[in-house]
């Protein structure tokens, strides 16, 4: 069974800098993309970052020129580093990846199971 873990988040003065990291474990034949979401209270799951195995990423614009998405693949693990950090940024944030295990033929979409990142003045 494949599981994503991540960890990173915690608190963090505004114009500061965290790195989320994201590990998946089990028994895995490949990861196609990998990539970050989060949740404000109140409000919808959004997509922040992407990245896809050829290593093409996109971004929510509210984060781009202020976070980078990478990857290692021979880890398994992706990370957020976060910089210049807003309260507008807190959120659960949650690790995502299209997933197929040893024997198997298809992908399957894990999510992990969210970190808090918290932004006060």
């Amino acid at each position: 069974q494949v599981q994503l873990v991540e960890s990173g988040g915690g608190l963090v003065q505004p114009g500061g800098s965290l790195r989320l990291s994201c590990a998946a474990s089990g028994s895995i034949r490949s990861i196609d993309a990998m990539g970050w979401y989060r949740q404000a209270p109140g409000s919808e799951r959004e997509l922040v970052a992407r990245i896809i195995s050829a290593g093409s990423t996109n971004y929510a614009d509210s984060v781009k020129g202020r976070f980078a998405i990478s990857r290692d693949s021979a880890k398994n693990t992706v990370y957020l580093q976060m910089n210049s950090l807003k309260p507008e940024d807190t959120a659960v944030y949650y690790c995502n990846a299209n997933v197929r295990s040893t024997g198997s033929f298809r992908y399957i979409e894990l999510w992990g199971q969210g970190t808090l990142v918290t932004v006060f003045s």
